[in-house]
């Protein structure tokens, strides 16, 4: 199994993008909701450090966003990113016999979870598209999105690492090009 992991900002797109390959996909951001509605062990743990933040099972996702500080962002990734790396290894396990899966994960690199063998694609998105799809979001909160990105790696520096690098400013068709030329690469 070939791992193609995409990388790039917030907002930049991944998702979309991981849909046109039409290739299992492992979302890390799907994931993490996923924990906090079923994990009953990762609440534990949260609820643990958070007592009056985190009280109840689910986790909700404005609980979360409560408790993000500078601070509290490291101690929550410390507490969920075990969890999904669990759900990751299960992802490969069970697509094992599968030619290529997608990686959507936005800290690929910076926890460490690239390999050389991956096959790392690039988006790239304009500042003003990327702001612009954060605020459409509905729930836009410019403090919450600059903790979040202390934790990514420069853009140009990921960018650097690619193999490849998917333009995200010219709509949907062009992103469909793009990623059929890049399958063309992997089946030649």
């Amino acid at each position: 199994m070939i791992r193609i992991a995409l990388v790039g900002e917030i907002a930049s797109g991944k998702t979309f993008i991981s849909k046109c390959f039409g290739l299992p996909t492992f979302n890390a951001d799907k994931e993490v909701k996923k924990i906090y509605r079923k994990n009953k062990k990762c609440f534990k743990r949260l609820n643990k450090k958070f007592p009056k933040n985190i009280k109840h099972f689910p986790i909700k996702k404005f609980e979360i966003k409560q408790i993000l500080n500078k601070s509290n962002i490291k101690i929550l990734s410390k507490i969920v990113h075990p969890f999904v790396r669990i759900n990751l290894k299960e992802f490969e396990k069970k697509n094992k016999n599968k030619k290529f899966v997608i990686l959507d994960i936005p800290l690929l690199i910076e926890n460490k979870l690239y390999r050389k063998s991956d096959i790392l694609v690039g988006v790239k998105t304009s500042k003003k598209i990327i702001l612009k799809r954060l605020k459409q979001r509905g729930d836009y909160n410019k403090k919450i999105i600059d903790i979040l990105r202390t934790q990514q790696l420069n853009i140009k520096r990921k960018l650097k690492l690619c193999d490849f690098i998917i333009e995200n400013d010219h709509g949907k068709n062009n992103i469909i090009k793009q990623v059929k030329k890049i399958k063309k690469n992997f089946n030649d």
